[in-house]
């Protein structure tokens, strides 16, 4: 990403992921990120070859990542109706990939990527039953017959 893509007279910030790839970003797009945003406010000012590393975060997580704080830039001028189109597009992966970004957007703390990414959990388990859900995340049962019988007789009002 060039300074261009947000504005020519904005701060830039390097990023390096985990596996040692480096971005370029406006502070405006690093500061959807509350642990970004700290970072430069509390070094005072980032000098131009400081690089912040991100060790929780691979390469291309953080790619996509800055895709999305992109579009959801101040500055970016997307409106409303643009976001959520592209929203709706960014939460189309596959489970690997939505666990990636969900986790990163945890440790970056980008409050609307996570429950964006937290509502398209949410809406891949609506209307499963839990043989279902272990099914699509991979979850050994690991109830005996009768807890099972006993989980299901306690919660019957959810079935």
């Amino acid at each position: 990403m060039s300074s261009s893509d947000i504005n020519d007279c904005e701060k830039m910030v390097r990023l390096r992921a985990n596996d040692g790839e480096e971005f370029e970003v406006a502070e405006s797009v690093a500061a959807l990120s509350q642990t970004l945003k700290f970072v430069v406010e509390d070094a005072g000012g980032l000098g131009e070859d400081s690089v912040i590393p991100l060790l929780k975060v691979d390469g291309n997580t953080l790619a996509k990542i800055l895709e999305y704080c992109k579009v959801h830039a101040a500055a970016a001028g997307k409106s409303n109706a643009e976001k959520k189109e592209f929203d709706k597009k960014f939460v189309e992966v596959d489970q690997a990939e939505l666990y990636d970004l969900l986790t990163a957007a945890d440790y970056l703390e980008i409050r609307d990527l996570l429950e964006l990414m937290a509502q398209r959990v949410a809406d891949m388990i609506k209307g499963k039953t839990a043989e279902d859900i272990r099914k699509i995340f991979n979850i050994k049962n690991d109830f005996t017959p009768e807890e099972e019988e006993e989980i299901l007789r306690q919660n019957a009002w959810a079935y």
